[in-house]
């Protein structure tokens, strides 16, 4: 099993399964109040070009309740790409920790700061992959389904483009699930993308369905997933042109009933605009006249979601994920 994650594939099937049940083994031993930590000792570098919430408290909370250290390294806090390179600053903090998240724009960064690190590296999100998501994801799943993997469904609705709903197809080709894709036709997943979960398809006995029709996408889906219709990053004008477009992909109580199932669960990697009580939300309702953008809060908040066991579920892989590459 590879040390660094730097994609959703890079672990592969028979990993990727290992390491959400050891995520599940270390969840529960955290409830039980038997874990014992397989880290102390060690040091970890968080890099973050791109601010969090989840993804930095997971990594910190996971480090010390194994008994490893981190150092924080935000937006500002290092010359990372500005008066160093990515090479040397790689070289550096290889020598002084024993493991490094980075979390930021260009899938490149993360892959050359791996290639010269000398140590693992976790990729905590890029604008192209978001793999220990995926973990996460595929965990909270697993905890409602009583079948095996391959007996998943899951829909994402929206940006098809997005670094979220290119790792979840992805991840469900690889792990021999339903994955179902629902996205205009010029958000679609790129056809590079959709060729390489075929192929893993074909392997695995996914099955792989990409459209710009909601209603086929989520008929019999177990799982409802979306995310933020712009990313951060992305000019504020992108929300002119993809309300119009995201609209008819927006989860309400009407996507969740065409699923046609009562135990439909709903996803989301968060944060979500969901009502109007942040500052983005109110915006967008005063711009396009939405109460919430991605997801109506009649789902976000409804039985059916399952989102901060999702959000929970964060800390349990990511320690999984740190375990593995530092704890054996």
């Amino acid at each position: 099993m590879t040390r660094s994650l730097l994609t959703p594939a890079d672990l592969g099937r028979k990993g990727f399964l290992e390491m959400l049940d050891r995520a599940a083994a270390l969840k529960e031993a955290k409830r039980t109040g038997t874990e014992r930590p397989a880290l102390t000792g060690r040091n970890i570098a968080l890099v973050f070009q791109k601010d969090s919430t989840r993804t930095r408290c997971a990594f910190e909370v996971a480090a010390h309740d194994q008994g490893a250290h981190v150092t924080y390294l935000g937006p500002s806090g290092s010359h990372l790409g500005r008066e160093e390179s990515v090479a040397d600053t790689a070289r550096v903090l290889g020598s002084m920790f024993d493991g490094i998240e980075f979390r930021g724009f260009g899938q490149e960064t993360v892959e050359e700061l791996a290639r010269h690190a000398g140590v693992p590296v976790w990729n905590g999100l890029t604008d192209e992959w978001h793999p220990t998501q995926m973990l996460a994801d595929v965990l909270t799943m697993r905890e409602h389904h009583s079948g095996e993997i391959g007996s998943i469904s899951f829909c994402f609705t929206g940006d098809g483009r997005s670094n979220i709903a290119r790792s979840l197809l992805i991840t469900g080709a690889m792990l021999g699930v339903d994955v179902r894709i629902a996205a205009p036709a010029e958000l679609s997943p790129p056809e590079p993308l959709v060729q390489e979960a075929q192929c893993l398809a074909a392997a695995t006995g996914a099955r792989v369905r990409i459209t710009d029709d909601p209603a086929t996408a989520l008929d019999g889906a177990a799982f409802v997933y979306t995310d933020v219709w712009v990313s951060m990053g992305e000019p504020d004008a992108e929300w002119d042109r993809r309300v119009p477009l995201l609209t008819p992909y927006r989860v309400t109580a009407e996507t969740m009933a065409a699923t046609g199932r009562p135990d439909t669960r709903f996803l989301h990697c968060l944060p979500a605009v969901h009502d109007t009580t942040t500052e983005l939300g109110r915006r967008i309702h005063r711009r396009y006249g939405l109460a919430g953008a991605e997801v109506a809060d009649e789902v976000f908040t409804s039985a059916a979601s399952v989102v901060f066991q999702q959000a929970e579920n964060r800390l349990h892989t990511i320690k999984a994920v740190l375990v593995a590459a530092l704890g054996e």
